[in-house]
């Protein structure tokens, strides 16, 4: 038994190009005549800018590949180091086998491997995982992975009838991530919670099209009945955070740094607000990224690592939020 466990490293790989909101309306508008699209319509809407392409023959595997081969030259490991290897994303190379065992071949890794899916919260549930397998013994130190190519879940032909469900599918991005998890003698991982909604699901849907022919094709997102799905959720979050960082003599105000799924800037901002969490403990990612999906929390901590404000000992919160509908939340000392 080795006691706990604890996150020592975040990775992110992010392609170079780029399409920003100009071009999306511009491609939209041409696939979609029906339609007048007013200048700016989407980063009114979402807060965003601009968002990360990956190049047309990569797949989700090889940004996953690429942060975990990050991950271990700036740990200074090799992969016979790595005894577990998960992979967690909504973004997937293949149905069959788990999409691990391709990541794990592209990195050399000889370690079980397996798939952690939860939509936008597999990574926060493959820490989840982790942790518990690394406190009963059974692993040591587990590499949690996660590639997202959302850009080309896009639907370009919209009408007046499936602008609604279909324009949030022109905010997804494609990232790369990593996230290595070993035991400690220390608490890192020091506590979790998770709670759903699964009544919520229809909110969000990609269905696959071998497996349910008859349903629709492509990413439908129902903005206003996916946040309806949350609501119920946001309160027992509040109430277990406000609790366990009771235990110890602090509130959400002392955390260094919040980590919160970013969808779009309105529904972060809007979450935070009803935690409590102030914009500065927040590293902002969406609006020059976009939707990173299961990719959004370690994108933050990979990047609040690169800005110097993960110092040990930093105390952070993580706010899982994903269709279905799920919430979790997880405590961490650096």
């Amino acid at each position: 038994m080795t006691g706990y466990s604890r996150i020592t490293h975040a990775t992110v790989h992010l392609p170079d190009d780029r399409q920003n909101t100009h071009q999306i309306e511009e491609r939209l508008r041409r696939h979609s005549p029906g339609l007048r699209i007013p200048d700016g319509l989407i980063e009114r809407a979402f807060g965003l800018r601009e968002r990360t392409l990956a190049r047309p023959d990569d797949l989700p595997s090889d940004l996953a590949a690429r942060a975990a081969t990050t991950l271990l030259r700036q740990a200074g490991l090799d992969p016979a180091d790595i005894d577990l290897l998960l992979f967690a994303a909504v973004s997937a190379d293949v149905r069959e086998p788990a999409n691990a065992h391709i990541v794990a071949a592209k990195t050399r890794l000889a370690c079980p491997a397996f798939d952690v899916s939860n939509a936008c919260n597999g990574v926060l549930n493959a820490l989840q995982v982790a942790d518990a397998l690394i406190r009963t013994g059974r692993h040591h130190r587990v590499l949690i992975t996660c590639g997202e190519t959302l850009s080309r879940l896009s639907r370009w032909h919209l009408t007046r009838a499936t602008l609604r469900t279909g324009l949030t599918s022109l905010t997804g991005a494609d990232v790369g991530a990593a996230v290595l998890v070993e035991a400690s003698e220390v608490p890192g991982i020091r506590a979790s919670a998770f709670w759903a909604n699964s009544a919520g699901w229809p909110a969000a849907t990609l269905f696959d099209p071998q497996h349910a022919p008859h349903r629709p094709r492509g990413l439908h997102v129902d903005s206003d009945r996916l946040l309806a799905s949350f609501l119920g959720l946001d309160e027992p979050v509040r109430l277990w955070l406000k609790e366990r960082l009771k235990e110890q003599r602090a509130d959400v105000g002392a955390l260094d740094l919040v980590g919160v799924h970013q969808p779009s800037v309105p529904f972060a901002d809007t979450f935070c607000r009803r935690m409590g969490v102030e914009a500065s403990q927040v590293v902002t990612t969406f609006p020059t990224v976009g939707n990173a999906a299961a990719a959004s929390l370690p994108l933050q901590l990979a990047l609040a690592a690169e800005q110097g404000r993960l110092a040990p000992g930093a105390e952070i919160a993580l706010f899982g939020l994903a269709s279905g509908a799920s919430a979790g939340v997880m405590l961490i000392r650096w």
